[in-house]
């Protein structure tokens, strides 16, 4: 069902934020030198079963096969589609997680420990390649993907021309020479959304702290305050201290991955995941913001504290916040 209830308002080349100079911007927020290379659009298969593998929908191929058993090509693509997802997502073992509960995360501070089964979670985050074919779809005006509550908010989810799309865009077009990067600049329903599509959903965030700090269920019972050991190492992740100042590449920094192989866990871009951000003050009162929050987890290129790019450092984000240091991963039920 298309989107016909509110209509978008054009506007110029280039919509200048509030405070933001009049120079051309990277899905980052950050200048980007010379002009904006808009992304090509890509033709689509005229067959429904190419198209979804096209368009890197293999958690729907997968979850879906029954839909193509019955024809030969179906199969076979959906068999192409499950070794893909076997690439692109690896396995994060059943263990279990220690959460602070409250703002201030000191020694000796209240926890909650959840037990997590096992998932699979992707490698990367979703780069601005892949959603790209998000809003080549036109899912900002399918309204199945949405909650009915957002609908009249979709009108709101442009990029700085006015059209559909991430916030740092152009034209529903990402920068082609940023194609390999986190897409960032998505709220939290732009990330469930694509999330469905493509036939998975985001982690929750007690998945993506057990994927982070490797407390698998063991005899050893290791817990890890970074993907890689406990001590920080600007080699191995982007945030602020590594001096990069800006979004790196998704396969950047192989050496900061998780034992499965998931990378960029802590830095490069704060992630999105399905939780609510709860938490309390020191007398154990549970703090009510003005408006509802989704957990992010992991830190970015510009986080400055250490301490805040941990496996365990906890904060959140209005559900509408389209940050330029926030994207997201994907998960799937094993």
């Amino acid at each position: 069902m298309a989107l016909k209830l509110f209509t978008r308002k054009a506007r110029g080349a280039i919509a200048m934020l509030p405070g933001r100079p009049a120079v051309r911007t990277s899905p980052s927020g950050r200048p980007v030198s010379g002009e904006y290379q808009p992304a090509e659009r890509q033709a689509l298969e005229a067959e429904p079963v190419q198209r979804l593998y096209q368009q890197h929908r293999f958690g729907v191929l997968v979850t879906e096969r029954h839909r193509w058993a019955e024809d030969e090509e179906g199969r076979n693509v959906c068999g192409l589609a499950e070794r893909r997802l076997e690439e692109e997502m690896a396995l994060v073992p059943a263990g279990s997680v220690s959460m602070p509960t409250t703002l201030e995360d000191l020694p000796g501070s209240p926890e909650i420990d959840v037990e997590v089964g096992p998932f699979l979670l992707a490698i990367h985050t979703v780069t601005n390649e892949c959603y790209q074919q998000f809003v080549d779809a036109g899912c900002y005006d399918e309204l199945a993907l949405w909650p009915e509550a957002i609908w009249p908010h979709l009108i709101e989810l442009h990029d700085l021309t006015g059209t559909p799309g991430p916030r740092y865009w152009m034209d529903s077009r990402h920068d082609q020479r940023l194609a390999d990067h986190p897409v960032v600049g998505v709220s939290w329903y732009e990330a469930v959304a694509y999330a469905k599509w493509v036939g998975l959903r985001l982690p929750t965030e007690a998945e993506w702290q057990m994927a982070a700090s490797w407390r698998i269920k063991s005899e050893a019972d290791v817990f890890r305050r970074l993907p890689w050991g406990d001590a920080m190492d600007y080699q191995r992740c982007n945030v602020w201290g590594t001096g990069r100042g800006a979004v790196a590449p998704v396969n950047a920094f192989p050496s900061g991955a998780a034992p499965n192989g998931v990378q960029q866990l802590i830095g490069n871009v704060w992630e999105w995941t399905a939780s609510d951000f709860e938490v309390s003050d020191a007398k154990g009162r549970v703090v009510i913001g003005e408006m509802p929050m989704r957990s992010v987890r992991g830190g970015a290129y510009d986080t400055y504290f250490d301490t805040q790019a941990t496996a365990s450092f906890r904060t959140g984000q209005i559900l509408l916040a389209r940050a330029h240091n926030t994207g997201f991963r994907c998960a799937l039920n094993v």
